[in-house]
């Protein structure tokens, strides 16, 4: 297993974006809105982690800062889940109020796995079993959390439509086209079926998501009704972008396992 430098790079991108993000609209980037107004001192809450997020993503990109980076990093996407459960509490059933946390836990995912493999990676050693398990761990929730997207473009068709561009014909047939994407790479990720290929694959995706649908909103006019304001525009777009770098991540994880179903 390695991280190569497109991933690394991608993920780090990804991680300046949201702090920059959040220092501009001078809050918490948009999907932490579930953080109360009344919370002391929340202010410095904002500017203190979006800095440190930040200096991480910097971090990331020098041999020596790294690790501790990659753990900042993490932490800052594992208090962006707690962040986004009360949904989950208030109505479990409902499939949307799960979204925002699968999100972090897409982006916790890898995290995880960029930690883990910079470990051993940068100490030119062999990873152990543990660190393995760990790693096919975050793997598995990768693979969940793409499972679900796949699932929402269904359960959410008619706006999923919607958000596909309108050159290209039969939007739902696209709609959910992708979503048995989503499926078939979190699948695959999961039980090893073509799991590179599958990561891969999610990465293109998932960018091409945010590159074809969310980019071009901000120059629509008028704006689109699904797109909201444009702080929920550069999130959206961001968070598209992250997730990206985090399949990138995945696939540089499994860079071990063939591209098809046997060795060339």
């Amino acid at each position: 297993m390695r991280i190569t430098r497109l991933g690394r790079g991608l993920f780090a991108m990804a991680a300046a974006c949201i702090a920059i993000l959040s220092l501009t609209y001078s809050d918490f980037a948009p999907m932490w809105h579930s953080v109360p107004a009344w919370v002391a001192g929340r202010e410095i809450w904002v500017c203190g982690t979006a800095i440190a997020l930040l200096i991480a993503s910097a971090g990331l990109c020098i041999a020596r800062a790294a690790l501790p980076s990659a753990l900042a990093i993490g932490a800052y996407y594992a208090l962006w889940a707690v962040a986004s459960a009360p949904p989950i509490l208030a109505e479990p059933l409902n499939g949307a109020s799960w979204y925002g946390v699968c999100e972090a836990a897409t982006s916790l995912a890898g995290a995880w796995i960029l930690y883990d493999t910079l470990r051993w990676q940068l100490r030119k050693a062999e990873m152990p079993i543990a660190a393995q398990r760990a790693v096919r761990a975050a793997q598995i929730l990768f693979g969940l959390t793409c499972v679900y997207y796949g699932w929402s473009h269904f359960a959410y068709a008619s706006y999923t439509a919607s958000l596909v561009p309108s050159w290209l014909p039969e939007r739902l047939w696209f709609a959910r086209l992708t979503g048995l994407g989503h499926i078939g790479a979190g699948i695959g990720i999961m039980f090893g079926i073509l799991p590179r290929l599958a990561a891969t694959l999610e990465a293109i995706m998932m960018n091409l998501f945010g590159l074809l649908v969310w980019l071009p909103s901000l120059f629509v006019q008028p704006r689109p009704k699904w797109a909201g304001t444009p702080e929920n525009q550069w999130s959206e777009l961001i968070v598209s972008i992250l997730l990206g770098a985090c399949a990138w991540v995945v696939a540089d994880s499994l860079s071990n396992r063939p591209w098809g179903l046997h060795e060339s």
